[in-house]
């Protein structure tokens, strides 16, 4: 579908959907209160929905995905403690260190291909303040990203899931998802949302992105963990007074953007082997599993390959800085809902163009 006006193709993230014309109705007509006294009913609606959905106690929607990990570290650490995340993890690369910042905490970095951590790096990453002389910090949250976004939208198999928060509780500490994408996983996976998030502490899922609302995350977790971040949600400046105008977009995306998502993940693997068998570029069509497309082309050339797809209308994010992709420079595409086959087809013409 594409349900705005734009001659271009946009594929440098799925951030940039619009509200479709029904989602937009929704809104509109959406019975709204004061979310900060907790009277909007849009809002306790969504997630009241959402905590269903997940099998769990409890829900908050708040404005960002960001903001969400941010609250969900704060309400399960302490000042001084210690997180455990992936190397390439949107949690320590594209928020601001705000774990640090915000939360006081240091983090234990774990290697992993594509992106996804194993239950023995994790184990191995853990420190503990007992039997280290005070030396080590004491690590109290594993966070795991499922779809992995730097790791080219891959996803994990449950028992991975499974065993990392066995060996989060065993070691004393929680587990936190970073779902921005879940419902990615969901839909390719075939894993129901409560079984794939069974044994989270809390979850957070992004709104905004693959399910076409315009703004909004929700964190979910026990009823005891939701109520403290409420007071984080405040504190970091998350309250919001009418937001079931945002909170209705959500629910119209969790009804009618889930099972969609299936087309945006065919649309990407077409995309991906379509240039992937061009000489000019290479692309790792195993990590291939959601709606992303990692491309890999000369090192020094992602810049000017932008530039290129750009004069032919078709948008796509330079990864040339921030992360290490060795010989090689990447540039990422990632599908939506506004993207058509047609648009896909376009962008295979701008890549074998600009070889």
């Amino acid at each position: 579908m594409k349900d705005y006006p734009s001659d271009r193709v946009d594929l440098r993230s799925d951030t940039v959907t619009q509200p479709t014309p029904p989602m937009r109705e929704a809104m509109a007509a959406a019975a709204v209160g004061d979310d900060v006294l907790g009277d909007d009913p849009t809002v306790i609606e969504l997630q009241n929905r959402v905590a269903r959905m997940l099998g769990k106690e409890a829900a908050l929607f708040v404005p960002s995905g960001t903001m969400s990990n941010a609250v969900a570290i704060k309400t399960q650490t302490r000042p001084g403690d210690e997180i455990v995340a992936h190397r390439k993890s949107h949690i320590y690369m594209y928020e601001a260190g705000g774990y640090a910042v915000l939360s006081g905490c240091s983090i234990s970095l774990v290697e992993g291909y594509r992106g996804l951590m194993s239950p023995e790096d994790v184990q191995m990453a853990i420190r503990k303040v007992a039997g280290s002389d005070s030396h080590y910090p004491e690590c109290t949250l594993i966070c795991v990203e499922n779809t992995a976004n730097v790791g080219g939208g891959s996803i994990y198999e449950q028992d991975m899931l499974d065993a990392i928060c066995e060996v989060a509780h065993s070691n004393d500490c929680r587990a936190h998802l970073d779902g921005a994408r879940m419902f990615n996983a969901v839909v390719a996976s075939g894993v129901d949302a409560a079984r794939m998030v069974r044994d989270f502490d809390t979850i957070s899922i992004c709104l905004s992105k693959g399910l076409g609302a315009p703004v909004g995350s929700v964190l979910v977790g026990d009823a005891a963990t939701i109520a403290e971040a409420h007071r984080w949600r405040k504190m970091f400046g998350g309250g919001m007074r009418q937001a079931g105008v945002l909170a209705a977009a959500g629910l119209y995306a969790l009804e009618n953007n889930i099972d969609r998502l299936a087309e945006d993940h065919a649309r990407a693997r077409r995309l991906a082997e379509a240039v992937d068998a061009m000489e000019a570029y290479s692309i790792d069509l195993g990590a291939v599993q959601s709606n992303m497309v990692y491309i890999n082309c000369e090192k020094g050339r992602a810049k000017a390959l932008v530039d290129k797809l750009s004069q032919q209308g078709v948008d796509v994010l330079d990864l040339e800085q921030g992360v290490d992709y060795g010989d090689v420079s990447t540039v990422r595409a990632v599908v939506h809902l506004h993207v058509t086959d047609g648009d896909i087809d376009r962008a295979i013409a701008a890549f074998d163009a600009a070889q």
